[in-house]
């Protein structure tokens, strides 16, 4: 005999509906799934607005430093030679203030560490969103996602590259400078279309009912909240405290102080390396590059090169013309910085007139002793040739310039990325570039 407690198909079909709707509801999909109480567009908005200020001006002090870089002026310079219109922009980077570059650079590396909390609170904050089903309800809505996930994984990429490079970690793959610049304009481009959908809410629900008011369609506060442990105001302040903790531990490798010897999370930071007329930072040292006494000893020559044919100078020689003296900060891309030195040598421009230019000095091509690397090789535009505050230097603070702060010569100029401040100098050759 059969049983007649035996389920039938359509029995089985109805029995598992319910197995099946619990299933998915402990999918992140399923909007009891996020209970945070925190989560809401209130909390989201805040910040929202945050990195709405402080991206915009990660941007522009991002340009800011590419054009220092000077890529219009020569081949030499130009890391991105495949940007188009994307260098629109580009300008003739000025020499003053001699402290311009350190600023523009310091803030962008300063507030993109000091960024990094709210980053992350804030894609915290609208995970939910990113597992919504269906993906796509329209043309619209697809187009959205999509530019939702250009902005989440732009900004990734950059925080992360940005990171890495402050930490001389180069593990990503490729030159920094092209992936960083590409980068910035997708990530940018992304962020300007999400900051005019999402802005104007932000500021209405602000403006109408504050951190804790009621938001009618609000998909991230969950339907189901659990017991809250932290109120949106507290969790607002971890963030701050996160922040303000990175700022401490990092803002002193770019700027004068007491914080720069708690500047412990970034490299350049903390106490000098050294003591003495030549104690203070350096990026890369002579023997990391391959320079040694054979090559700045007594066989070094300087030449110079230009209308007047190639002329060729000793240190010796170099020490006897017409010493000049500035005092010059060196600024890296990186975000750390000294403080002003006393830098002493000859002028550029007075090197100019001697290769055959003596009204108006023009570019010029550096040429290091280091046989390898990016910036080897660097031009420098003609008002920086010009300025009186660009020297050829011998000495810094009273003293000979040490192996690694570039012995026997190297370059300062105001207001230039470190790297353009070459080291090793063994060539200069003035003209059209």
């Amino acid at each position: 005999m059969g049983d007649s407690r035996r389920k039938t198909p359509t029995s089985s079909l109805v029995s598992s509906r319910p197995r099946a709707a619990a299933l998915l509801q402990r999918l992140p999909s399923a909007p009891g799934f996020w209970r945070s109480p925190v989560r809401g567009v209130p909390f989201t908005a805040v910040l929202g607005l945050v990195l709405l200020a402080g991206i915009t001006l990660l941007f522009v002090t991002g340009l800011l430093s590419y054009a220092a870089y000077n890529p219009d002026l020569a081949p030499v310079n130009d890391k991105t030679p495949d940007k188009g219109l994307l260098g629109f922009y580009l300008f003739p980077w000025p020499t003053s203030p001699h402290w311009l570059y350190r600023l523009t650079q310091g803030l962008h590396v300063t507030v993109g560490i000091v960024l990094v909390p709210v980053l992350l609170a804030k894609l915290w904050s609208v995970v939910p969103r990113l597992f919504t089903l269906p993906p796509a309800r329209s043309l619209a809505h697809a187009l959205e996602r999509i530019s939702l996930l250009l902005l989440v994984g732009g900004a990734l990429f950059e925080f992360v590259t940005g990171l890495l490079n402050i930490q001389l970690e180069y593990l990503f793959p490729g030159s920094f400078y092209p992936l960083h610049f590409y980068g910035a304009w997708v990530f940018f481009a992304a962020f300007l279309a999400h900051a005019g959908l999402r802005t104007p809410q932000a500021v209405r629900v602000l403006r109408s009912g504050g951190l804790n008011g009621p938001v009618a369609g609000d998909v991230l506060e969950s339907p189901a909240p659990a017991p809250p442990t932290l109120s949106r105001r507290g969790a607002l302040a971890m963030v701050g405290a996160g922040s303000l903790l990175l700022l401490v531990t990092s803002v002193g490798r770019s700027f004068d102080g007491p914080l720069r010897r708690v500047a412990v999370l970034t490299p350049r930071g903390a106490a000098e390396p050294g003591s003495g007329p030549n104690g203070f930072q350096i990026n890369k040292t002579a023997a990391a590059v391959g320079i040694t006494t054979a090559d700045t000893g007594e066989g070094w020559w300087l030449t110079v090169s230009g209308p007047a044919g190639d002329l060729r100078f000793s240190r010796e020689q170099l020490l006897a013309m017409e010493q000049h003296s500035a005092a010059l900060p060196i600024a890296c891309v990186e975000g750390w910085s000294t403080s002003d030195q006393w830098w002493r040598g000859v002028r550029l421009s007075d090197l100019a007139a001697l290769a055959g230019y003596p009204d108006r000095p023009p570019a010029v091509l550096v040429e290091s002793l280091q046989r390898s690397g990016p910036f080897r090789r660097a031009a420098l535009r003609d008002n920086q040739v010009r300025d009186p505050r660009s020297l050829l230097a011998l000495q810094v603070n009273g003293e000979d310039l040490s192996p690694d702060h570039g012995y026997p010569a190297r370059i300062i100029v105001p207001a230039a990325p470190g790297v353009l401040n070459t080291k090793w100098v063994a060539r200069l050759t003035f003209g059209e570039l």
